[in-house]
């Protein structure tokens, strides 16, 4: 069964962790302990409808304030297909955990207040989608029963994020817009009779038609080394294999390949998973591979073909988000982990803050602070293996490291 994994968006009590209570509820998702602990915790509110909300909020801080605090991961199933929501905070203060759980989704549900409209959050929201070149937004209009379900309202929203679009440099983005109540139920998993006049799916029956792409879909093989295998046994005496994950295209034994960043030339022997050996492995495959010829192959090292070669420098541009409360200054030094890799980093330059409304940017900054992004130059310790983001995802992004106290303090996509 095909699995989608899916980001949650949008600015604080616009109803995501609602929506995804109202999607288990209405798919008999939910256990019945957890369906009696939900009413039973209405009830002692005073509501006379179920606070789908508690069924996503796991912290006590998030059932207290009512509020999303960290991502929450939460699995469910419909005939189908498989789901993967990571359900991330509204708050301005936690956009670095919106990017955390967007990472690695396939698909984006962006929610909007009907009253409210487009606001801040929802534009910092849409931009963080476009950086992460997902394909598959959704824009959920919702609370739409507390404006009368009205269509005017609805097509104001819609025209000004269709706005925000048309100034994306990311043009394969495909945006569908649902109006819904998510406390209601309308155009969730059932089609609404309030709204008449839309004659679109509900966001279930959307969600479950679209295809699962893989989130690393690009065509260049990559196979960054995780680990060199020598057995210290009689039989395996002079087996060397090379275990990782392979991203991009397909290995086949025989292929010509090139090992980097050393540049040698050779020809895959073997492909093996567990016990069992393969002519071919596909993209997303963990496998251990042997060469024809006995080559200096290290962990970090990166195995291509020979013909898909990515940039091997160390200098490197970068878009980085910045998720510690020390802002980033130029000069600094940091550690940086780009797949197996790694190797100190120090920041050359501080190009620009990026506007995430998209309407520009401000030039020349002293500083970048916690949730800001901006464009910046690095210098690196020694040659890394790398491509454009928008090329390809799994080697075109990395982290950023403090050594004093070994806290992720930013996220990098280079260009």
């Amino acid at each position: 069964m095909n699995v989608l994994k899916i980001a949650t968006a949008g600015s604080v009590d616009d109803g995501k962790s609602t929506l995804i209570g109202r999607i288990l509820y209405d798919t008999k998702s939910l256990t019945d302990d957890k369906l009696e602990a939900i009413e039973e915790k209405s009830r002692q509110r005073g509501f006379d409808y179920l606070d789908f909300s508690l069924a996503t909020d796991g912290l006590v801080a998030e059932r207290e304030q009512g509020i999303t605090i960290d991502v929450a991961h939460i699995y469910f199933s419909t005939p189908s297909k498989s789901f993967i929501i990571a359900d991330t905070p509204g708050h301005i203060e936690y956009t670095r955990n919106m990017v955390t759980g967007a990472s690695t989704a396939q698909a984006s549900i962006i929610l909007i207040d009907a009253r409210n409209g487009v606001v801040e959050q929802t534009y910092r929201h849409f931009f963080i989608n476009n950086l992460l070149r997902i394909k598959d937004v959704v824009i959920a209009i919702n609370k739409m029963d507390l404006v009368n379900f009205s269509q005017e309202k609805f097509n104001i929203i819609k025209g000004e994020i269709e706005y925000l679009a048309s100034k994306s440099e990311y043009k394969n983005q495909h945006l569908t817009f649902i109006p819904i109540s998510a406390l209601e139920g309308d155009n969730v998993v059932e089609k609404s009779e309030n709204m008449p006049w839309y004659k679109g799916d509900t966001l279930l029956y959307h969600l479950e038609n679209l295809e699962a792409e893989d989130i690393n879909d690009e065509s260049q093989t990559r196979f960054p080394v995780q680990t060199v295998i020598r057995p210290k046994t009689t039989e395996f005496h002079d087996y060397r294999g090379y275990a990782g994950k392979l991203y991009g295209g397909d290995f086949n034994v025989g292929d010509e390949v090139t090992v980097l960043p050393s540049l040698t030339k050779t020809k895959i022997k073997s492909i093996h998973f567990f016990d069992k050996q393969y002519l071919q492995a596909k993209r997303g495959s963990s496998i251990t591979i042997t060469l024809l010829d006995n080559v200096n192959v290290s962990r970090g090292d990166m195995i291509v073909k020979v013909n898909e070669q990515p940039t091997i420098a160390k200098q490197i541009e970068a878009t980085v988000c910045w998720m510690d409360v020390n802002p980033l200054k130029p000069a600094q030094k940091y550690l940086i982990k780009h797949g197996v890799n790694d190797a100190q980093a120090k920041i050359t330059q501080l190009s620009n803050i990026i506007k995430t409304d998209f309407s520009g940017k401000i030039e020349n900054p002293t500083q970048l602070t916690l949730n800001q992004i901006g464009d910046i130059q690095l210098k690196l310790s020694k040659a890394f293996s790398y491509d454009a983001f928008k090329e390809n995802k799994s080697n075109g992004s990395f982290i950023l490291i403090n050594p004093q106290t070994n806290n992720t303090v930013g996220v990098g996509f280079i260009k």
